[in-house]
């Protein structure tokens, strides 16, 4: 039996283990059981929640029309803001309103499914590791627990999409990666360029963008937002990550003047993408180029969506700084690492800021 509002037993993790986790109901069901508090394990540390005193209302993130892309001012701007700010927003860039639109409903679809439904894909019961529903980020290292369900879906052709995808969003999320590849190559050709690097051959476009995960992100109403997180503080480990917004707003980027303590929010636009360079590009860039902390909060009155992709290396490529940023002499920053042992890295512990990329520092 569902444990019930009244159930002094709701405290116990691993009651609350089996009802959001093995049961698949997700955050999403404690939220519908109108609880006055977050259970005890999403109850953040004082040090991890976002104090209002430390927001900088005035600070935006860099907004790039692209409707002019191959205006060397449009590349520029794009250099600037992966160098100064490691986000940015782009706006005209050419994927159809109403095709992310499509994939926003798609995400609304999905989390509306019954929890016996959405939990055909979660880790114990998923046909592959390719297709995965979960909750938090990695519930098994995390002393305290993310507000947020998640589809993670990792393309490896659209015959297996099509084969294991949930099919209430394979479609609306094919349709989105299909749109939005143009503009990744786009904003990859800009950036290396950017490095001096000439061309993206294979072996380049392999390290570019050789793997490609889609997250499908659901978070939930929750009854007292400040003592929790949507997502916590964090820098991706992609190369690039795009991300779509619904209209309700919540991620915050690291600034980048003062103590380093300050936060910037990220208002959302209508057809806007944001931009963010993830760790394996600054790796590759030798830090010329800057991930970016940033965290998501959690809303006390709407259920939130966004949708990620993440541009990645492939998993056996070795990541390192170019040769084209080191031919003038400049010293490497970063060993060679294999992307998949920096990848399991970041899986292995909780969401802890910037310290991933020390794994890959010589």
């Amino acid at each position: 039996m569902a444990p019930t509002i009244g159930d002094r037993q709701f405290t116990d993790s691993s009651i609350i283990t089996n009802f959001v986790i093995n049961r698949g109901n997700g955050v999403k069901g404690l939220s519908e059981m109108g609880l006055k508090a977050p259970p005890k394990p999403y109850i953040q540390p004082l040090e991890e929640r976002l104090c209002i005193s430390k927001i900088l209302p005035q600070q935006s993130i860099p907004i790039i029309d692209m409707s002019h892309w191959k205006n060397p001012q449009v590349a520029s701007a794009v250099c600037d803001a992966a160098e100064k700010w490691g986000f940015f927003q782009i706006v005209n860039h050419d994927v159809p309103v109403e095709v992310l639109d499509n994939v926003k409903d798609a995400t609304y679809r999905f989390f509306d499914l019954p929890a016996d439904q959405k939990n055909k894909y979660s880790k114990e019961n998923s046909a592959s590791n390719n297709v995965r529903f979960g909750t938090s980020f990695s519930p098994e290292a995390e002393k305290s627990l993310e507000w947020k369900d998640y589809l993670s879906l990792f393309f490896v052709s659209e015959e297996e999409a099509s084969m294991l995808w949930p099919p209430v969003c394979r479609e609306q999320v094919l349709d989105y990666i299909r749109r939005t590849e143009v503009v990744i190559k786009k904003l990859l050709q800009m950036l290396m360029e950017g490095l001096n690097v000439k061309e993206i051959d294979e072996t380049k476009r392999s390290l570019l963008m050789g793997s490609i995960r889609t997250n499908l992100n659901y978070y939930p109403i929750c009854p007292d937002p400040e003592l929790t997180v949507g997502v916590g503080r964090h820098s991706d480990v992609s190369t690039l990550t795009i991300l779509l917004q619904d209209e309700i707003g919540g991620l915050y980027v690291r600034g980048n003047q003062g103590d380093g303590d300050n936060w910037i929010h990220v208002p959302p636009i209508k057809g806007s993408l944001v931009i963010n360079v993830g760790d394996a590009l600054q790796i590759l860039s030798n830090s010329r180029y800057k991930s970016v902390e940033h965290r998501v909060i959690a809303n006390g009155t709407k259920n939130r969506i966004s949708v990620l992709i993440f541009v990645n290396p492939k998993p056996t490529d070795i990541i390192g700084p170019l040769v084209e940023v080191l031919q003038n002499g400049e010293k490497p920053i970063y060993k060679q690492v294999l992307y998949s042992d920096y990848v399991k890295h970041f899986f292995r512990k909780a969401h802890d800021g910037k310290k991933t990329v020390e794994f890959a520092e010589i």
